[in-house]
């Protein structure tokens, strides 16, 4: 096949995937989940690019790495079909619109003053409603028994004692050398080996680049004390260190935004909830707060630094995934890191989410309505946030 020939085919793939991710950026409602169960009729059922038992093992290799595991998911699924620019092609479309949607609702807010009306104390709610759904859902799943629900309490615990990002961290590490100590006898055996084409050489480079960018961006932050080299490095360390999804980005971002006074509550909480309405990844909240700190510019600083270790992670992963997924020490680390970060999220419900939307006996009837609807009636979060919004004026007017 001539060389012409090749890129006219691969430019071929690229734009399937492009057409294929933007379908599901535009139509993916209800969080990782439902992504997942989206991207299997899309990319599997309909197109047939991958197996079951492919898209299976695409699935556990990213709930092992930090940051938002659908996403991670359609960028592999991206590479296999079309090299590491498939993968970029799958995570625009599949990401671009809700940003879009995001940086719009940020611009709205600023031009026409939105704090203290009804309709972003409404979102607030909305957010206190999504937040404990999602709590409770992290915690049948990853504290299951006794040990892990006692880290999950003590996480929890640390966090609201001493609330700040580097506290955060100390936990989730502190976690994953207790789940190396308690867990790894009690790790999967006899899991099925996983094919890859990128090579160990360049999954070495990816995590050689993840580890030097964590270390290096904050120095030159310091040294530079530019807005929006501060901007990246935070989302990009964020990126790089939260497990369990996209809401558990909430209380590490709040840490590195509302303290130092770069948002107020209010502005944080309101974007939080505005994202529930939109499909895509939660992670696009990202390109809200950076619309809100700096503008377009950004949203485009904070979108890339919270992405980018992702694509990096996958790329350092893929070629040692059959080492790391049979090694029984990994898998405990990942035990005792799962359950800090439901103790984590914990403490974010109270502190900033229950805190600042909770004010009387009308915000809390609204709340449970909201979250009943969410858990019991399994109520869709952007027709609960029409919902809230709309329970938010009749209410206000009792």
């Amino acid at each position: 096949m001539s060389k012409s020939l090749e890129k006219q085919n691969h430019f071929h793939v690229l734009l399937q995937i492009f057409i294929a991710s933007t379908k599901l950026g535009l139509t993916s409602f209800g969080g990782p989940v439902a992504h997942l169960a989206y991207f299997k009729d899309e990319y599997i059922d309909r197109r047939k690019w991958l197996t079951d038992k492919t898209y299976a093992d695409i699935i556990a290799l990213c709930q092992f790495l930090p940051g938002p595991a659908s996403s991670q998911v359609g960028i592999s699924i991206g590479m296999l079909r079309g090299g590491i620019l498939g993968g970029l092609v799958s995570w625009f479309g599949f990401t671009v619109p809700s940003i879009i949607i995001l940086v719009v609702f940020a611009k709205l807010y600023q031009t026409f003053t939105l704090d203290g009306g009804g309709f972003i104390h409404s979102l607030k709610i909305v957010a206190a409603a999504v937040v404990l759904h999602a709590l409770i859902g992290l915690g049948k799943k990853l504290t299951p028994d006794k040990t892990r629900l006692s880290i999950a309490i003590a996480a929890a615990s640390l966090m609201l004692m001493f609330p700040s990002a580097w506290m955060q961290i100390v936990i989730i590490l502190a976690a994953g050398l207790l789940g190396l100590k308690l867990f790894k006898d009690r790790a999967e055996s006899n899991i099925e080996p996983f094919k890859v084409t990128i090579s160990k050489k360049a999954g070495v480079v990816s995590l050689g680049i993840l580890i030097a960018s964590l270390i290096v961006l904050p120095l030159i932050a310091r040294a530079t004390d530019n807005r929006l080299v501060d901007i990246f490095d935070t989302f990009f360390r964020v990126g790089s260190l939260v497990f369990g999804g996209g809401h558990v980005v909430l209380p590490m971002i709040e840490r590195e935004v509302v303290p130092p006074g770069l948002l107020s509550p209010d502005q944080f909480l309101a974007g939080y909830g505005m994202a529930q309405a939109v499909p895509g990844p939660l992670f696009t909240f990202s390109s809200y707060l950076g619309t809100m700190m700096e503008g377009i510019v950004g949203a485009i600083f904070a979108t890339v630094g919270i992405f980018l270790p992702s694509f990096l992670l996958v790329i350092a992963a893929l070629p040692f995934l059959n080492f790391l997924r049979q090694h029984s020490a990994f898998q405990g680390i990942l035990m005792g890191v799962n359950a800090s970060v439901v103790g984590i999220l914990l403490a974010a419900f109270y502190d900033p989410v229950i805190s600042s939307s909770i004010f009387d006996a009308t915000d809390f009837a609204l709340g449970v309505i909201l979250f009943a609807l969410l858990n019991i009636w399994k109520m869709p979060a952007w027709l609960i946030v029409l919902v809230g919004v709309g329970g938010g004026y009749i209410f206000g007017m009792l």
